[in-house]
């Protein structure tokens, strides 16, 4: 496996499972745990955590627990969300069994709930004494989740989603100074994180609150990450858009880069809906000023086609 890969095809996992002696691809899994914890950004706690997860494809996703210096404990990504999302992002339609490195926290256990049949994904915890697969019914057994809220026929989580952006009205929130922001509309990079931003928004999944967002940034070399808003059913474990494009970017990556401050991050683009309910443009705010002081940002508002 290469160093730092956080999606590992269907053929490629099947030819690793046969050179580790495996019979099935599911005890692959608990294999590349260490592999995945080594790549985890964990500045504040320094505990390393990392998922691996199967998809319904067949293939591979890892997930690491990510830690912002400088920012509220709440914009930390847990290593299962990290996992979601990166799956989310490759278009995977669903994970079968995950492997971790620690029990899932209850944060967890509830944003998995967002997947449909979430009680019968297989958990296997590798730190555990008697580790060994086990439904994720049996870590929450009176789960509340989508089910509870939601009329069926609405997509979850890891399922198509086409949100209605309507028409977008841009504004700038915050910026990085007159020669930034003329530097990234010259390379035209403003007008791909707008597009980057906006198809995350779209994909979003935000039943809840109704408020689809996207997030995208850009480094020094013009490459462009984008990230989805995920909602929870008991909200707070929710993965906000600003995060969700972390996530994208250490990915892409190969979790190298930016070690933990100066990220590279120089331009970001926010697309959310006008007047939202939810607004995560306060959210990037302090969120920049953290991770990447100087970067310019620009905020698209959308008012959805059966407003206008």
């Amino acid at each position: 496996m290469e160093s730092g890969k956080f999606v590992i095809a269907a053929q490629e996992a099947e030819a690793m499972a046969k050179t580790a002696g495996v019979a099935a691809l599911k005890e692959l899994l608990p294999l590349l745990v260490p592999t995945a914890q080594r790549l985890a950004r964990p500045p504040i706690s320094n505990y390393p955590v990392g998922a691996v997860g199967l998809g319904t494809s067949g293939r591979i996703f890892l997930g690491v627990n990510l830690e912002f210096p400088g920012l509220p404990l709440n914009h930390s990504v847990h290593a299962e969300q990290f996992l979601v999302a990166n799956a989310a992002a490759q278009g995977e339609a669903g994970i079968s069994c995950i492997a971790v490195s620690s029990f899932p926290c209850g944060h967890c256990r509830q944003f998995l709930q967002e997947i449909r049949g979430a009680g019968e994904i297989q958990i296997l915890v590798t730190s555990d004494e008697d580790a060994a697969f086990r439904p994720l019914s049996s870590l929450l057994p009176h789960r509340f989740g989508p089910f509870d809220l939601l009329h069926k026929g609405i997509p979850l989580l890891l399922e198509p989603h086409d949100n209605d952006l309507g028409s977008v009205e841009s504004a700038v929130i915050a910026g990085g100074g007159q020669e930034v922001y003329e530097g990234i509309e010259k390379e035209g990079i403003q007008q791909r994180l707008r597009a980057a931003a906006g198809a995350a928004a779209k994909a979003s999944h935000a039943p809840y609150s109704g408020c689809a967002a996207g997030f995208a940034v850009a480094d020094g070399e013009g490459r462009v990450y984008a990230g989805s808003y995920m909602e929870s059913a008991a909200y707070n474990p929710s993965l906000g858009p600003v995060q969700a494009a972390m996530v994208g970017y250490v990915a892409a990556c190969g979790g190298v880069g930016g070690e933990y401050r100066g990220w590279g991050i120089f331009a970001a683009a926010l697309v959310e809906k006008e007047a939202a309910a939810v607004s995560h443009d306060g959210t990037a705010r302090i969120f920049l000023e953290a991770v990447a002081p100087g970067a310019h940002l620009n905020v698209y508002r959308f008012r959805s086609s059966a407003t206008v």
